[in-house]
C-alpha cells in the first residue's frame, strides 16, 4: 500500500492549482473557439408550430413513442446515478473492493469492471424495454443476439476507457505522493487528444462495417461539396447501419488528409440526393471549423480540471477528524475506485448544461454552414422533417430537458433558422 504524503495540505494545494489552470484554460478556449452567436443577425425570434412541421397522425405517433421513451431514459439515468452514489459514497463500494485480490492495477481493473457491471445490470431492464419499443415502432432492425452483442461491446469499451483513467489516477498517486494531480492531469489531457484520433480507427469498426461509396453522382457531389468547403477528404465510406437502425445519419471522422465522410447506408438508399448532400454539408461544416479538434481541446482542459477537483476532494477526505492522514482513504489506494466513479458521475450530471450548451451552438453553426454551402433551404427543411419522422421526434421535448441534455438544436429551431437565413438572402 502506498505511503500517505507527509503533508496532505501540499497535495490539496497542488490539486487546487491544477483545477484552476484547467478551468482557466477551458474558459479561454471556450471564449475563443465556441461560436456563441452562430446565426448571422441573431436568428429567428419565433418557431414554427408543430402542426406546420409534421402532420397530425405523425405527431400523435411520435408522442406515443417519445413520451414513454423519455421517461425510460430519465428513470435509467436516475437508477444509474443512484447505484454509482450508493457504491461510491457508502461502505458498499469499499466492501466490494475489499473482496478483490491481486496487484494494485489488477484490483483497479476488476473494481472498474465490477462497479460498471453492477450499474449495467441495474439499468438493463430499462434498456430491454427501450429496445423492444424501438423494434415495435420500427426504429430498430436488430435481432436480440445482435442487440445483446452491442450492449456487451459498449460495456467493454466503457470499462477499458474508464480503467485507463483510474489506472492513471491511482498509479500517479502511488508514484508521486504530492504532485500526482498535476502529472495525472497533464497525461489525462493528452489522452483525450489521442483518443480523438484513435477512436475512428479502433472503436467505430466494432459496431459497423465500412465500404467505399461506389462511383456515381452522389460520390462525385460529396467530393465536390467538400472541395467547395475547403475540406480535404480521403474517402467516402458507407456504414452498414441499416442492420441496426432505420434512422439516418452521416459524419466526418479523422483529421487532415485522413478525413473520411461516412454515410449510413439507409441515408444513401432512402434519401434524394439534395437531402443527402444537406446532411453531408452539415458534417463537412464541422470539419471546416475543426470542431472535433476544438472539442478535444476543450475536453482536454475539462479533464485537467476534473483531475484537479478530484485531487482536492480526495486530499481533503484523506484526513481523519484529528487532521491526520488516513492511509485507507488515499488516491493511491485501489479501494478509491467506486468513490472516483461516483464523483465522475455527479460531475458529469452537473456539467451537462455547459457541455450541451456548447454543443448546440457548434451544431447550429454547422447547420448555417450547410445552408450556405448548398444554398438549398428547401432540401434542408425537408431533411429535418425526414429526420423527425424517422426518429419519431414529437417536437415537444420539455424545455428543461433540452437545456440540460439536448446536444443539438430542436427540429423546430433548425427549420426556423433555415427560414430566417432564406428571408435574409431574399
Amino acid at each position: 500500500m502506498p505511503r500517505p504524503p507527509s503533508d496532505p495540505r501540499s497535495a490539496t494545494r497542488v490539486a487546487a492549482a491544477v483545477a484552476l489552470v484547467g478551468g482557466a484554460a477551458f474558459v479561454v478556449l471556450a471564449v475563443l473557439l465556441v461560436p456563441w452567436h452562430p446565426v448571422p443577425g441573431g436568428g429567428p425570434s419565433t418557431l414554427p408550430s408543430r402542426e406546420s412541421v409534421l402532420p397530425a397522425d405523425q405527431l400523435a405517433r411520435a408522442s406515443a413513442y417519445a413520451g414513454p421513451a423519455r421517461l425510460l431514459g430519465w428513470a435509467s439515468y436516475a437508477v444509474s446515478m443512484a447505484v454509482a452514489c450508493w457504491l461510491g459514497f457508502t461502505r458498499a463500494g469499499r466492501r466490494l473492493m475489499g473482496r478483490l485480490r491481486g496487484w494494485w492495477w489488477v484490483r483497479v481493473l476488476l473494481g472498474v469492471a465490477a462497479v460498471s457491471l453492477v450499474g449495467r445490470l441495474a439499468t438493463l431492464p430499462f434498456a430491454v424495454v427501450g429496445y423492444r419499443r424501438r423494434v415495435s415502432y420500427g426504429l430498430s432492425t436488430q435481432a436480440w443476439p445482435d442487440w445483446a452483442r452491442d450492449v456487451v461491446v459498449s460495456w467493454a469499451v466503457g470499462v477499458v476507457t474508464t480503467s485507463l483513467v483510474l489506472l492513471l489516477v491511482v498509479g500517479c498517486a502511488r508514484r508521486w505522493r504530492t504532485w500526482w494531480p498535476a502529472i495525472a492531469g497533464l497525461i489525462a489531457a493528452a489522452l483525450v487528444l489521442v483518443g480523438s484520433f484513435v477512436y475512428p480507427l479502433l472503436v467505430e469498426p466494432l459496431f459497423n462495417s465500412f465500404t467505399p461509396l461506389e462511383a456515381g453522382p452522389l460520390r462525385t457531389a460529396v467530393l465536390q461539396l467538400a472541395d467547395e468547403e475547403g475540406v480535404p477528404v480521403d474517402d467516402v465510406l458507407v456504414a452498414d447501419a441499416s442492420r441496426r437502425t432505420t434512422t439516418l445519419n452521416a459524419y466526418v471522422s479523422g483529421f487532415g488528409g485522413t478525413r473520411r465522410v461516412v454515410l449510413y447506408d439507409n441515408l444513401v438508399n432512402d434519401l434524394p440526393q439534395d437531402q443527402a448532400l444537406s446532411v453531408v454539408a452539415h458534417e463537412l461544416g464541422h470539419a471546416k471549423y475543426d470542431d472535433v479538434l476544438h472539442g478535444s481541446l476543450l475536453g482536454a482542459a475539462g479533464a485537467m480540471t476534473a483531475i484537479g477537483l478530484l485531487g482536492v476532494v480526495l486530499s481533503r477526505r484523506r484526513r481523519t477528524r484529528h487532521g491526520e492522514a488516513d492511509p485507507q482513504n488515499t488516491a493511491g489506494d485501489p479501494a478509491v475506485v467506486p468513490l472516483v466513479l461516483a464523483l465522475v458521475a455527479v460531475a458529469g450530471l452537473m456539467a451537462s448544461p455547459v457541455q450541451n450548451g456548447i454543443s448546440r451552438r457548434i451544431e447550429t453553426r454547422a447547420d448555417v454552414t450547410a445552408l450556405e454551402a448548398t444554398a438549398d433551404p428547401r432540401a434542408f427543411v425537408e431533411l429535418q422533417k425526414q429526420l423527425a419522422t424517422r426518429s419519431l421526434n414529437d417536437l415537444s421535448s420539455p424545455a428543461w430537458s433540452q437545456f440540460w441534455f439536448g446536444s443539438h438544436p430542436t427540429t423546430r429551431e433548425r427549420i426556423a433558422i433555415a427560414g430566417w437565413l432564406s428571408d435574409r438572402a431574399d
